[in-house]
């Protein structure tokens, strides 16, 4: 299963930065389900969203694109 690099860079951030699922999703404005959904590519990831995960996870939306190794 294809899971996209804004999903996983944003699991690795929250991960670093020992920060909480509900929490962030409470703050972007959505239920636990749907952030859920989002992070294991269930949903799609509009631009609206990438830009509520930078602010909540205090990083830049470049960070939720790099990719690792490139």
């Amino acid at each position: 299963m294809y899971t996209s690099v804004i999903a996983e860079n944003t699991k690795r951030i929250i991960s670093e930065k020992g920060m909480k699922h509900k929490a962030i999703a409470a703050k972007i404005g959505m239920s636990e389900k749907q952030f859920s959904d989002l992070l294991n590519s269930r949903k799609i990831i509009r631009d609206t969203d990438i830009e509520a995960l930078s602010v909540a996870l205090n990083v830049t939306p470049n960070e939720l694109f790099h990719r690792s190794g490139a």
